[in-house]
């Protein structure tokens, strides 16, 4: 048995292509890491703070208050962003109809487009690295199956010369290429089970967010805001 044959072993009698494959399925796999340590970072983050950032912003006295105990808790910088955008619309359309410009459209509806806007810019910045991850987890696996492919090949037309084909002369090489497409699964599954885990992590936050928008446009609208003692359901004027 040759004592020899091993990814060492492999990458030496490996050509160009089958280097570059290997490097590539590295890459991947190392990016793939870095975007999944950075969101897991982010969500926790987020999970750890948005629950306080809330609670700041309802029990503070004013809007002023509440817009800055936001900021001071929402690490993450979600729900800031969405309570700024609300409140900057809102006095927006305040000082536009005291000169009588923006008569056709009501406060309700500007601040319900200022917010819709926030939502879907925040959205799109909790999703980033999730088309990374869904193309790593579907293409990974088809890019090690071709280095296996090309590996067999490249090992087949290596012992084509032989006037004799043992079995232990084609065993190996040909194990050795099926280390491809190891490779190839084990840059894949991370890469999808965090991308599952993250969608749905991204499915709670921006529901957190459209139950905020929808209290927050309550309260820049009509005066009318959740209590800092009682259930979600008890409300109080603001004063």
């Amino acid at each position: 048995m040759n004592t020899q044959l091993g990814l060492s072993h492999f990458w030496a009698q490996g050509d160009g292509v089958s280097h570059t494959v290997a490097l590539l399925l590295l890459f991947l796999s190392v990016a793939s890491w870095c975007v999944i340590a950075g969101k897991f970072l982010a969500h926790w983050r987020a999970s750890r703070t948005q629950a306080r950032a809330l609670a700041a912003f309802w029990s503070a006295d004013s809007l002023p208050e509440a817009l800055e105990a936001i900021r001071l808790e929402d690490k993450s910088g979600i729900l800031t962003s969405l309570a700024l955008s609300g409140a900057h619309a809102a006095q927006a359309h305040e000082q536009h109809a005291a000169r009588g410009i923006g008569a056709g459209v009501n406060a309700s509806e500007f601040v319900t487009r200022c917010l819709r806007q926030s939502i879907v810019t925040s959205q799109a910045r909790i999703e980033q690295g999730l088309t990374f991850l869904a193309s790593v987890g579907s293409t990974a696996p088809f890019i090690g199956l071709f280095g296996t492919v090309w590996g067999i090949y490249h090992a087949l037309v290596g012992l084509s010369g032989s006037s004799q084909v043992v079995l232990d002369k084609v065993a190996g090489p040909v194990g050795e290429a099926l280390i491809m497409t190891a490779a190839g699964l084990f840059v894949a599954i991370p890469a999808v089970l965090a991308y599952n885990a993250f969608t749905r992590a991204n499915r709670l936050v921006l529901a957190q967010m459209d139950g905020f928008a929808h209290d927050l446009h309550a309260y820049l609208t009509t005066g009318v805001r959740l209590s800092s003692t009682g259930p979600v359901s008890a409300l109080v004027r603001a004063a």
